[in-house]
C-alpha cells in the first residue's frame, strides 16, 4: 500500500498516511477540507544493506566450523592469529610452486 501526503486546508498541517487507493478516495470524500499533495515518486526505498542480527552470525560461525575449508570458514570462522598467518604462508608457497 502506498503512502500519501495530505494537507489540511483549514490548519495548513501537512501529514502522511499509509492506506490503499480505495481508502484514499473514501477519506478524501469524507473530508472535503483535506487535499492530497502530489509529491515526487520514491523510486529507491532504501540505500542501506540488510542488517542481520547476531543470531544469524552465530549460525554462520557454526556452519563455518563444521566446514573449515569453505568460504564461510574464511569469513566467519573463529581462528587464531597463528592459524591465519599459517594459512597465508601456505598459500604463498603454493603460488610460488605453481609459477
Amino acid at each position: 500500500m502506498p503512502t500519501y501526503t495530505f494537507e489540511n486546508t483549514k490548519s495548513g498541517k501537512v501529514f502522511d498516511e499509509y492506506m490503499s487507493i480505495s481508502d484514499r478516495e473514501t477519506y478524501l470524500e469524507q473530508n472535503p477540507h483535506i487535499k492530497q499533495l502530489i509529491t515526487k515518486i520514491n523510486i529507491v526505498s532504501g540505500t542501506g544493506g540488510i542488517k542481520n542480527d547476531s543470531g544469524w552470525k552465530d549460525n554462520l560461525q557454526r556452519i563455518a566450523e563444521a566446514h573449515p575449508t569453505s568460504a564461510l570458514a574464511d569469513r566467519y570462522g573463529k581462528k587464531s592469529i597463528k592459524e591465519i598467518k599459517t594459512k597465508q604462508v601456505i598459500e604463498k608457497h603454493r603460488k610460488r610452486k605453481g609459477k
